[in-house]
C-alpha cells in the first residue's frame, strides 16, 4: 500500500493506493503550526480506523506541500515515526518526467506538476487542468507533456469571504447552486453569483488557454477538472471533459514509480 499525501493552503488530501487504485481516502485541515507529532497521531488515527488495510500494509508516502511549514515537520513525521518506509517528497531533483517551461521553474507549486503529470498520463496531451482550491488554477500542458504555464485566480471560498467582510449586508452563504440565475433573495442571488460567475469565469480563460495551445484544433485540448470545489461548478462548464477528484493523488503514485517502485519491485 502506498500512502499519498497532498498539503494545500485549506485541506491536506491523503489517499491510499493498492496498486493503481485508490482504496481509501481523506480530507482535513491544514493547521500550519501543527507539530509533527500531532501530524502522527491525526495520520495515525486516520490509518487505524480503516478496515480494509492496516497500518503495517504501508510500503511507503509520497507527498507534495505548498505550506513550507506544514512541509517541514511532515519531513520531521516521516523521519521519526516511518523511519524504514522510503519517502518520496516532490521537490527539485525528484524525477517527475515532467519538463517545465517557465520562466523560473523554482515557482511552480508541486500539485501543479502533480496535476500535470497525472493528466497526461490518463488523457495525454494537450491539456487543461482547472484545480479549484484556495485558488483556482488553470495549468496548461503541451501535447509533448510539458507543463508550459497557466493562470491563477482567487478561488471560490476566498472570494466569498472576502464579498462577506466587505459588504456590510451580504452574509456569507452555502455554497451550493441556486435554484434559479435571477435570484429571488440575497442568499439566491449571492450563490447565482458564486457558482455562475465562476463558471464564465472557468469557460472564459480554458477556451483561451485552449486556443493558445492548440490553435489550429483548440477542441483536441482535454479540460480536466479537480480540487474540493470542482462539484459546484463543473455542471455548469460544458468545456470541462473529465472530473478526477484524484488527480494530484495519482500523480503521487506515478512519481513515486518513477523513483522508488522500479527499484524495489514495490
Amino acid at each position: 500500500m502506498l500512502l499519498t499525501i497532498d498539503i494545500g493552503n485549506t485541506n491536506t488530501v491523503l489517499g491510499m493506493f493498492d496498486a493503481e487504485t485508490i482504496v481509501e481516502h481523506w480530507r482535513i485541515a491544514t493547521v500550519p503550526d501543527r507539530t509533527a507529532d500531532e501530524i502522527a497521531v491525526v495520520l495515525h488515527g486516520l490509518l487505524v480506523q480503516s478496515g480494509t488495510f492496516s497500518e503495517s500494509d504501508l510500503h511507503g508516502i509520497a507527498l507534495c506541500s505548498t505550506v513550507p511549514s506544514v512541509l517541514h515537520e511532515m519531513r520531521e513525521m516521516c523521519r521519526r515515526y516511518y523511519a524504514e518506509l522510503p519517502v518520496v517528497i516532490v521537490q527539485p531533483g525528484v524525477k517527475t518526467g515532467v519538463p517545465i517551461r517557465m520562466d523560473n521553474p523554482k515557482e511552480v507549486g508541486s500539485d501543479r506538476i502533480m496535476n500535470s503529470l497525472a493528466a497526461v498520463h490518463l488523457y495525454g496531451g494537450p491539456a487543461i487542468v482547472v484545480d479549484f482550491g484556495t485558488s483556482t488554477n488553470f495549468d496548461a500542458v503541451s501535447a509533448k507533456g510539458e507543463f508550459v504555464g497557466g493562470a491563477l485566480a482567487p478561488g471560490i471560498e476566498i472570494s466569498v469571504d472576502a464579498l462577506s467582510r466587505r459588504a456590510a449586508q451580504l452574509l456569507k452563504v452555502e455554497l451550493a447552486r441556486p435554484p434559479r440565475v435571477i435570484g429571488k433573495n440575497t442568499v439566491e442571488a449571492l450563490q447565482s453569483g458564486i457558482v455562475y460567475g465562476f463558471a464564465g469565469q472557468v469557460e472564459g480563460i480554458a477556451r483561451r488557454m485552449a486556443l493558445e495551445l492548440s490553435p489550429q484544433d483548440p477542441g483536441a485540448v482535454t479540460v480536466i477538472a479537480t480540487g474540493g470545489l470542482a462539484p459546484l461548478v463543473i455542471d455548469e462548464v460544458p468545456l470541462i471533459d473529465a472530473h478526477e477528484p484524484w488527480l494530484t493523488l495519482i500523480g503521487l503514485r506515478l512519481v513515486w514509480e518513477r523513483n522508488v517502485s522500479q527499484a524495489t519491485g514495490n
